[in-house]
């Protein structure tokens, strides 16, 4: 990390909304974003062990345990919105629908490769190891998947595949962001994961004042667009559809 950073630690989920924004970010601050995406358990674990960031930004629920814990400041956590965990094929591929149980289990048997981030560690993997074994497939696609720390790297790794029939999972955040790779349905009613991603300034930062900047310009209401283009969802109107599952 370079004098003139900020340092973030963020679930992948959250890249490209952070990349949208870091230019405007600079312009108010003078300070680039040095800024680590990976799957946020690694990222809470590597706050945990003593890495010298400024501002966090991961699930709601590992937020609130930090926060518990004094290892992020309570006052200055806010939410930024909520993802989908969703479907992606190739960007020339036909699109996968999965609007139920059935058509999500015959996308993925029929699937040779299926692309999904780390399955013990990520939001969203942890949630696809636990789908395929309410489907009753895990055993069937075991040999099929293709296992990455993050969803962004899931997925350029689909975009790169050669196999005839590509899938893969993950939150639509990072399918939205990956050139090569398109976005087609969350994964269906009874198998759905909404997680809400927010974002708190650490309690050891030494760049409190620019990470409260830098999370008042996530959370504003003139970057909602730009929130709704990276694939965040407004949380009031996600908690009003029925039947949703939140992380």
């Amino acid at each position: 990390m370079t004098p003139q950073a900020l340092r973030l630690l963020s679930g992948g989920a959250a890249h490209g909304l952070v990349a949208s924004l870091s230019a405007q970010f600079k312009s108010m601050t003078g300070l680039d974003i040095d800024g680590e995406f990976s799957a946020v358990g690694a990222m809470a674990a590597k706050l945990e062990a003593g890495d010298a960031a400024d501002l966090v930004v991961l699930t709601r629920a590992i937020i609130a345990d930090l926060a518990g814990r004094g290892l992020v400041v309570s006052d200055t956590v806010a939410d930024l919105g909520t993802v989908e965990t969703s479907v992606a094929v190739r960007a020339g591929d036909p699109p996968v629908s999965t609007p139920d149980a059935s058509s999500l289990r015959a996308a993925l048997l029929a699937a040779e490769e299926i692309f999904v981030p780390d399955t013990k560690a990520s939001t969203a993997g942890i949630h696809v190891a636990k789908v395929l074994d309410r489907l009753g497939i895990a055993n069937e696609v075991a040999g099929r998947l293709k296992v990455y720390p993050n969803g962004a790297t899931a997925m350029r790794q689909l975009a790169a595949s050669g196999a005839a029939r590509a899938v893969g999972c993950t939150q639509s955040t990072e399918i939205i962001s990956t050139q090569g790779v398109r976005l087609c349905d969350p994964l269906p009613d009874g198998y759905e994961l909404a997680t809400v991603y927010t974002a708190a300034v650490t309690s050891r930062a030494g760049q409190a004042d620019a990470a409260k900047r830098l999370i008042a310009l996530l959370t504003a209401a003139d970057s909602r667009a730009l929130r709704a283009k990276a694939g965040f969802l407004e949380i009031q109107s996600v908690f009003e559809r029925s039947g949703h599952r939140f992380a």
